[in-house]
């Protein structure tokens, strides 16, 4: 199931942070204009009122405290006792102190002078109603307009994106197998596509006439190269049998006739492992469950025909004996590739194939490679060069090629002058009684 991390999602999780950090900024704004206010402002006017009431108190002392509609005061003079003062600012001493109750909520100002203490009430509820009205309500017009702004706009990409996504949506399930090229026809898709997108439509359908070729193509290769090909080889393969048969003819003959099989097997082999590995996505051969064990032997039994008159000992060790779900060609190719390719670089000594619990390995004494060579070895077309019967080069690239298709893990070791070791490693093997 895809993961919903489509245009649509992207477009609206950046609406929804946009909203969050504008309404955000926005907020914060205001509050701290609101501080300013408080802090900066008022505090700053109420001192100027303090400085501007004793000025006035030094030209006329019977001056009376500033008494307005935000604001009271009451002067305690130096000497008269604090009953006069109301209980609430009684025990105060210089500064600033903020107090809240039922009926208010004021910023008092004390400040000490010769002549005796001033205090300054400031009442901010009126303050309070001018800021929500001249600051919140302000804010929230501003941050409706965002709102429905970026909500519309949000809508308007929706509807420009559509014609991309229904064709992400139509290339997303668009198997390559069983084109269905009238889906990608940009005439058959949404009605409002603008030039971009048509021009994009147009390009893919274009695209996925060329993949239907191209598979076509490859259904008619294989189907015809399978016949083709292996026609005449059976008749080679006949005639080879044939030839090294009959009797009475020379040791050269004989020798060549040996040649000729050996080539034949070698040729139908690379042309079977060619076939399925041409065949995109699968091998296009059934699968069933078959024991391994068979087909190793069957390998080793054709393996044998390449060690005829060499000093090359070919063995099996049968220690485990399990199944697989799979093709048995593919397996019977994968391991004949690895048979061939340790017998061709094998010129005396022994060829060791074994089988553990969920593996094939294969052992060899042969000519061996260095760490060049083993970083080269699945390079289309490279040989060691060091055996007296060189391969084609392509053996190890087809083995590589059909395990990792598969998902058989490939484990190749190797030292030079000393020998090879091969091993495949197959996922849920199912042992099998002996």
């Amino acid at each position: 199931m895809p993961r919903n991390t489509g245009l649509r999602r992207k477009i609206r999780t950046a609406f929804v942070l946009q909203v969050a950090a504008i309404s955000f900024a926005t907020v914060l704004g205001v509050y701290g204009a609101a501080m300013v206010l408080e802090n900066v402002l008022i505090k700053h006017a109420l001192q100027a009122e303090a400085t501007h009431y004793w000025q006035l108190l030094h030209s006329n002392p019977n001056a009376a405290p500033p008494d307005t509609y935000n604001m009271s005061a009451y002067l305690l003079r130096a000497g008269q006792g604090k009953e006069t003062l109301p209980e609430k600012i009684r025990e105060m001493d210089v500064g600033f102190y903020h107090r809240e109750n039922s009926n208010s909520d004021d910023l008092i100002y004390v400040e000490q002078a010769e002549v005796g203490k001033l205090f300054l009430i400031f009442h901010q509820e009126q303050v309070g109603r001018l800021a929500f009205l001249f600051g919140f309500v302000p804010l929230i017009v501003v941050l409706l307009i965002i709102y429905i702004t970026t909500w519309l706009t949000y809508r308007a990409s929706r509807h420009a994106l559509s014609p991309v996504i229904g064709l992400a949506n139509v290339v997303r399930t668009w198997d390559p197998k069983k084109p269905d090229l009238e889906a990608l026809d940009p005439d058959n898709l949404s009605s409002d596509l603008d030039g971009d997108v048509e021009t994009l439509a147009r390009a893919l359908h274009g695209f996925a006439t060329r993949i239907e070729s191209f598979v076509e193509r490859e259904r008619n290769f294989t189907r015809d190269a399978s016949h083709e090909l292996r026609s005449p080889l059976t008749v080679l393969k006949v005639a080879a049998d044939v030839l090294v048969e009959e009797e009475g003819q020379s040791p050269f003959a004989r020798r060549a006739a040996i040649r000729i099989k050996r080539s034949v097997r070698e040729m139908e082999a690379l042309i079977e492992s060619f076939l399925i590995l041409a065949r995109e996505g699968d091998t296009g051969l059934p699968e069933e469950d078959f024991v391994v064990n068979n087909v190793v032997r069957d390998e080793v039994e054709r393996a044998e025909l390449l060690l005829e008159n060499t000093p090359v000992e070919l063995s099996l060790q049968e220690d485990h004996s399990f199944a697989l779900h799979a093709s048995p060609k593919v397996l019977s190719v994968l391991l004949g590739n690895l048979l061939r390719n340790a017998c061709t670089y094998t010129d005396a000594g022994r060829v060791i194939v074994s089988i553990g619990a969920d593996f094939v390995r294969i052992e060899d004494t042969g000519v061996g490679m260095n760490a060049e060579e083993l970083g080269k070895m699945f390079t289309p077309y490279f040989r060691a060069g060091r055996s007296s019967r060189g391969g084609n080069g392509v053996g190890l690239t087809i083995v590589k090629r059909l395990s990792d298709r598969f998902g058989w893990k490939l484990d190749i070791q190797s030292q030079l002058g000393v020998g090879t070791i091969v091993t495949v490693q197959f996922p849920r093997p199912q042992p099998v009684d002996a």
